[in-house]
């Protein structure tokens, strides 16, 4: 596992964050985790 700091711009704002994935993780898997974690985190959903 590594940590990964993704920086998301969502809704016209930048969020910040930290995620934990595979090494083998594509770009893609990191980014919807992310995603994910923000929307959860913010309320977004």
């Amino acid at each position: 596992m590594v940590e990964v700091e993704v920086t998301i711009n969502y809704n016209g704002k930048n969020y910040k964050t930290n995620v934990l994935v595979n090494r083998g993780a594509t770009r893609d898997e990191v980014y919807k985790l992310a995603l994910d974690q923000i929307k959860k985190q913010w309320n977004l959903n």
